[in-house]
């Protein structure tokens, strides 16, 4: 009777590893097809979500730094502002004033799990569109907004657009994409936020000198890329995998062909569908997702977000320039090197689109690990002392040290734990549990947002310079994760992850040699 068992639980071992052959044979196949003009305009469209995300990251720093938006919703602010020997690190502390940076990002969470769902069951292209609907009632609300209380819905509506965008872009994209180029696609979401934090800067430093107001236009402007993303969301098609997915097969081939350019797509096709009845076979992808099979990337992609927020990156570019004219800088001034990190930034993703595939993941992370420790050490020592609480500012040659320093750290950043941090969660995860998993990512990426833009004014206050100590402190921690738990994933096939990632790990492999101990007894 054991030798029978054992036998079964033998055929049943072999028959999961050839399943996993097969499963994989495809991603190691090149799909015949080219780089269409359909495909790329889709893609940039679909990228245009990523960049009213980024306008809106940058252009509520700028916002909240013009003297009359403070007059007219934060006098207490304003005034403080003001005052003849005001705290250099104080003056902007107002939990009312970073209320309105943070709602955007708890609405954001919450409606990434929705969107998970809308993605699953409606499709990634009605996902994008209903993105769009909310940017816009969220722009409408804030650019004419009368209070703070219509300020604040209106950040929340902007909330549900960007929990729904950064659910379906990247998964669209991923999708939509020819193989040999799907790295360098999903960081055109990435790119296309930093397009969006420097047009957001440019627009500010324009806005802050035209009265009373430019806040308002700074706002209102928003709704051109809204516009873009809602008008653009109609003509863009729906992936074949999310057609296949939901049963509509013979349509996904034939959308298949179009973003091909070709007509044997047979392979790719073939693939494609081995994957959704595979998919189909998982009733409950979260119960799925809660197996120690998917500890590896749910844990990974939980990771990479919090330590994406804890590097300090969105408390640069939400106040960059509160943060110059705390060390120095005048208005005009404070905003203009505000435009300078925002060109490093998109010109710094567009160095990591090239060196994605060639140099990998890893390298990358390790790399900017030291460059933005560095620049933060030197910054928190430059600030301790040369800038204290009251009393004279920094230097002109320091304050340019420290927007060079600022630089230099954004620059590590946007070519690693920028782009990367969408990138890894989109490809260690298999399809049946894609949607769900990804949604972990976003709203787990929202909520370190969140406490980030909520906390950073009163941190700043309450530790000063130390704060950039604290930033380089879990840079630190991010880097020994990265080098002892994060392994290499470039060139590895979605399908193959588990082979060939998870049971070659020191660590992830006690993972899945549970999993697969399970399985074998539930077979037997």
């Amino acid at each position: 009777m054991k030798k029978a068992n054992l036998k079964e639980a033998t055929k049943a071992r072999e028959l999961s590893m050839l399943l996993a052959v097969v499963s994989g044979s495809g991603e190691n196949q090149e799909f015949e097809g080219r780089i269409t003009v359909y495909v790329t305009v889709c893609v940039i469209i679909a990228a245009f979500g990523g960049l009213m995300f980024g306008y809106d990251v940058g252009i509520s720093g700028g916002v909240t730094f013009m003297d009359d938006f403070l007059k007219k919703f934060f006098p207490v602010v304003y005034k403080k502002k003001q005052h003849a020997h005001e705290n250099n690190y104080c003056k902007y502390d107002n939990q009312s004033l970073q209320l309105f940076t943070s709602p955007l990002y708890i609405a954001a969470l919450i409606a990434s799990f929705v969107a998970s769902k809308v993605c699953s069951k409606a499709g990634r292209k009605p996902t994008v569109q209903i993105a769009s609907i909310f940017f816009l009632i969220g722009v409408v609300l804030t650019a004419g907004d009368l209070n703070i209380e219509m300020i604040i819905f209106g950040r929340i509506f902007l909330g549900f657009g960007v929990g729904f965008a950064n659910q379906a872009v990247p998964l669209f994209l991923s999708e939509i994409a020819p193989t040999n180029i799907r790295g360098a696609l999903n960081i055109s979401f990435q790119l296309f936020i930093t397009i969006g934090i420097l047009l957001s800067n440019l627009v500010n430093y324009f806005t802050a000198n035209i009265h009373p107001h430019g806040w308002r236009i700074s706002l209102g402007i928003a709704g051109i890329p809204a516009s873009m993303l809602c008008v653009g969301s109609i003509l863009i098609c729906e992936t074949p995998t999310s057609l296949i997915e939901r049963h509509k097969v013979e349509k996904g081939r034939k959308v298949l062909r179009k973003i091909r350019g070709v007509e044997n797509v047979d392979d790719e096709f073939d693939s494609i569908v081995h994957a959704c009845e595979m998919a189909r076979q998982v009733k409950d992808p979260f119960r799925k997702l809660m197996k120690p099979v998917s500890r590896p990337p749910l844990v990974i992609a939980i990771c990479m977000q919090i330590f994406q927020q804890f590097t300090g990156i969105n408390a640069v570019m939400f106040y960059a320039p509160v943060l110059f004219q705390t060390v120095g800088f005048g208005n005009d001034a404070a905003l203009l090197s505000s435009v300078i990190t925002g060109l490093v930034n998109v010109f710094s993703t567009i160095i990591s689109i090239y060196l994605v595939d060639k140099a990998g993941r890893r390298i990358l992370l390790l790399e900017a690990c030291v460059q933005m420790l560095i620049s933060q050490v030197i910054i928190s020592i430059i600030l301790f002392k040369g800038l204290k609480a009251t009393g004279a500012n920094l230097s002109k040659g320091e304050a340019i040290f420290v927007v060079v320093l600022v630089c230099t750290f954004v620059m590590g950043f946007a070519w690693s734990w920028g782009p990367l941090g969408w990138l890894i969660p989109s490809e260690t995860f298999p399809l049946e549990t894609r949607s769900v998993g990804f949604a972990f990512a976003v709203s787990t990426n929202m909520l370190f947002t969140f406490v980030i833009a909520q906390a950073f004014l009163s941190m700043l206050c309450k530790m000063q310079a130390g704060i950039f100590f604290f930033f380089a402190a879990w840079i630190i921690i991010m880097g020994v994760f990265t080098w002892f738990l994060l392994p290499e994933t470039k060139g590895v096939p979605v399908d193959s992850m588990v082979d060939k990632v998870w049971k070659q790990h020191w660590f992830w492999r006690s993972f899945v040699a549970e999993d697969e101990f399970r399985t074998d007894v539930k077979v037997v």
